[in-house]
């Protein structure tokens, strides 16, 4: 296999608070969808191969609506995200409907991808100069001592919408603009008095230009080989804790290596603003941004 850096993308999750298929939601000026303009940014910076992880049943609509246009520009594969895909010795609870989680859908890629890659959600805006970073980090990406991974921090300013609340991680950096610490947050709004306020848990402030993540992280291959023991570790802890809906989440698996002091994840800081439909309300925004864009000639009309 090649070790040119992989584009994974997570679309397996029908947006739970917003109805339909919010991947496939035209809100371009020429109806494109936030994933065409991903693909493309992705491409401009260097990635020839995407993996998109879906469910089985989504394969004809996908392919048609998102596959087909990709595979212009880059190498197209995919990966199914199921409640079977699990090591043979785990089994999943009786009655459990909900997928595990974005620990687990990265898990799922791991007889497909032998080379670093870099993970996104499928409903994100994120911007060229997010994907320019991450690709550079990526074609350099060598594991030594420890496991050497990124991620991409939006200041959280640029991550609010004005519909609602939004859920974050919410992240703390060393001296070396590396990843202390990532808390999700799942509540967060701006006040009517301008402050950046957190409700859940026992709730605080905070600070303008905190990076948050967006889920668009960068691992090389040893990531894979751990997530089956974190997912084994799941299973065995909060799964049956929890056995319908705990979830094993994509930002925890970091935070664990980093904490056993496996792994450091670089963030890398963006300037960019970005863009998500959290809400039904939040379309018009959304596409205003991409028509402004275009027209600033950004991106071309027809994606």
């Amino acid at each position: 296999m090649s070790n040119s850096p992989v584009l994974v993308i997570m679309a397996a999750g029908m947006g739970s608070r917003y109805g339909g298929l919010k991947q496939i939601d035209p809100l371009g000026p020429h109806g494109q969808i936030i994933l065409d303009y991903s693909i493309y940014d992705a491409y401009r910076a260097g990635f020839r191969r995407v993996v998109f992880i879906i469910k089985p049943e989504l394969t004809e609509a996908f392919e048609q609506a998102i596959g087909s246009k990709a595979r212009r520009l880059m190498q197209v594969d995919y990966v199914y995200q199921t409640l079977s895909a699990i090591p043979d010795d785990l089994t999943v609870p009786e009655g459990r409907e909900k997928p595990l989680g974005t620990g687990h859908a990265v898990y799922c890629i791991r007889d497909t991808v032998d080379a670093p890659f870099a993970v996104i959600n499928a409903d994100d805006f994120y911007g060229a100069d997010a994907f320019q970073k991450m690709y550079n980090f990526l074609s350099e990406a060598a594991d030594d001592n420890k496991y050497r991974y990124c991620m991409v921090g939006y200041a959280v300013e640029n991550t609010l919408t004005e519909n609602g609340t939004v859920s974050r991680g919410v992240c703390t950096t060393d001296a070396d603009g590396f990843l202390s610490d990532i808390i999700e947050r799942t509540k967060i709004a701006r006040g009517a008095d301008g402050v950046i306020r957190f409700t859940d848990g026992e709730g605080g402030e905070i600070a303008p230009g905190t990076p948050v993540s967006m889920n668009l992280w960068g691992f090389t291959p040893s990531f894979l080989r751990e997530l089956d023991a974190q997912l084994r570790d799941f299973f065995a802890g909060k799964l049956q804790t929890d056995p319908m809906k705990a979830e094993f989440y994509l930002p925890a698996a970091v935070d664990t290596l980093i904490r056993q002091g496996k792994a450091t994840a670089k963030v890398l800081t963006t300037s960019a603003k970005w863009f998500g439909v959290t809400y039904q309300d939040d379309k018009p925004t959304v596409q205003q941004a991409l028509r402004t864009m275009t027209e600033a000639g950004q991106y071309p009309e027809e994606l």
